[in-house]
Order: structure tokens, then sequence, then C-alpha cells
């Protein structure tokens, strides 16, 4: 099943359910990949076609956003709204994959170098490519960016 009937799916079962934090959260998540189908002007037919790695990119995208509010929230003392947050970011992320290990992330680094015949960091671009087409969703492109260009540099 692909990561649209996933959530659309779990969005009914919270409206029978009448889990209202887990369905607000499911609206946002389907509001975000509608905007982001409209931004690309994309058609339903072609956003079935397109898959799941835009979802996922945009899981992760909606899990940071709400790490870094939760921080800002609990800095300034409305540990309500961060407790909303981290509520928010469980939900997301239980449509993501599993995350890599520090160490699985390593083997991957790794072997996309290998892969790709990388020498110099002027090979990071096709580094990170190899690495966001294998595996989006389940890696924090951030660290293994400084990874990537600690291996290389």
């Amino acid at each position: 099943m692909d990561m649209r009937t996933r959530i659309a799916t779990a969005l009914k079962e919270a409206m029978k359910a009448k889990d209202v934090d887990r369905l607000s959260t499911l609206r946002l998540i389907n509001a975000a990949i509608k905007d982001h189908d409209i931004a690309q002007r994309v058609s339903d037919e072609d956003a079935d076609q397109k898959g799941d790695t835009d979802v996922l990119a945009i899981l992760g995208r909606m899990v940071k956003q709400r790490q870094e509010s939760a921080r800002a929230y609990e800095e300034g003392g409305r540990l309500e709204l961060a407790a909303k947050e981290l509520s928010e970011i469980k939900v997301i992320e239980s449509f993501l994959p599993k995350q890599l290990t520090e160490a699985e992330m390593a083997a991957a680094i790794e072997q996309a170098v290998t892969d790709v015949s990388a020498e110099s960091i002027r090979d990071m671009g096709k580094v990170m490519a190899a690495l966001k087409a294998k595996y989006t969703g389940q890696m924090d492109f951030a660290k293994a960016g400084a990874a990537v260009k600690a291996q290389l540099g």
C-alpha cells in the first residue's frame, strides 16, 4: 500500500475512533501533500505515479519543523505547546520508515562513496544524490552531509 493510501486509511480510522489529536495531525499531513502537489502542478493520477519519495520528504520536513517548534516552545516556557508538537511528531513518524542508526548511516555512506567512485569533495553531490535516492525518510541528510564531507575532505 502506498503512503497516500496509508494516510487516507489512517485518517478514516481516526475519524471513526474520534481521535481528535491524531485526526488533526493527519489532516495537516494531507494538507502538506496537497500543497506540494499544487505547487508542482501534479494531477491526482500523476501524484499516484510519483510514488512515496515525495511524501517521505514532506513527512521528514514536517518532523524537522515540529522538532524546532517544540524546542522553541520549551525555551519559551510553553510546555503545553511543546507537548502538542511532540505528539504530532509521533503521529508523523508512524508513517516514516525506521531511521538508520549511526553505524548503519556510516555504512550507507561508505557504500555510496564506493558506488559513485567518489574521490574528493567535488564528488559530494553525487554521493548525496545516491543517498537521497536510496534512503529518503530513513536518514538525516544534514548529518549525512557532514559525514560525507568529513570522509571525502
